[in-house]
């Protein structure tokens, strides 16, 4: 890690805000007594494309993928990629395992918990692509450091990405994205944005599919989004 980074991401993996909205139906519980134990990351030890399906296919990472949509739709689009999908709200646990049964998806594999904890498990360099899209934005200014977009887990997103992967970052705050776009300017020895102009961050890139929560921001709350691409140096 680079000296002008500071903090540890190890430390960071706390998680703030509820785990739980409405209750789940039955059919939903069903799967999240049955199906996640079946797919779920291992609790402890490295967390490794060998480990998870027997072979070293390219691994790919979601960081809150909330109702599952796009985790789903990357899985089925690249069958031989193993995904790993983080998230600690339980009902959209539950919608994403609706989506793995559904799709018959073998390759995905689920971190019910905070993202941090499995991605610190992944050895560095092991990852093909990570995913960040619509984090909470934690608009207010002593929030800030509960953001997903701060330096320390940057430099674990960083760590964790094999030269020329990608990191691939979404939002529709504009508050966050001056933050993100803040702290990704410091990790320019990391980095190399992904960019041709305006269109590259207000249109939507092949293989990123829109998702109910973007559909929601951009149709209903009337808000812009932005897509970020960056490539591991």
């Amino acid at each position: 890690m680079t000296a002008h980074k500071p903090g540890d991401p190890t430390t960071l993996n706390r998680l703030y805000g509820r785990s739980q909205g409405r209750p789940l139906r039955a059919g939903q519980q069903a799967l999240v007594d049955d199906l996640l134990p079946q797919i779920a990351v291992p609790a402890e030890g490295e967390v490794t494309s060998q480990r998870l399906f027997g072979d070293d296919r390219p691994l790919h990472f979601e960081i809150g993928f909330g109702g599952g949509e796009h985790l789903a739709y990357r899985a089925d689009l690249l069958p031989d990629h193993g995904f790993i999908g983080a998230e600690p709200f339980v009902n959209g646990v539950a919608q994403a395992l609706m989506h793995v049964r559904d799709g018959n998806l073998a390759n995905v594999r689920i971190q019910h918990g905070d993202a941090l904890d499995a991605l610190a498990r992944v050895p560095d360099g092991a990852l093909t692509m990570l995913y960040l899209l619509h984090p909470d934005p934690w608009p207010k200014a002593k929030h800030a450091k509960r953001r997903m977009m701060n330096d320390g887990p940057v430099q674990m997103i960083a760590d964790k990405l094999r030269p020329g992967g990608e990191f691939r970052f979404g939002t529709d705050h504009a508050v966050y994205l001056r933050h993100a776009l803040t702290v990704m300017r410091r990790f320019t020895d990391d980095f190399e944005w992904v960019v041709e102009g305006r269109s590259s961050w207000e249109n939507r890139p092949s293989g990123w599919p829109e998702t109910r929560y973007e559909h929601k921001a951009r149709n209903v709350y009337e808000h812009e989004v932005w897509y970020f691409r960056f490539r591991r140096r």
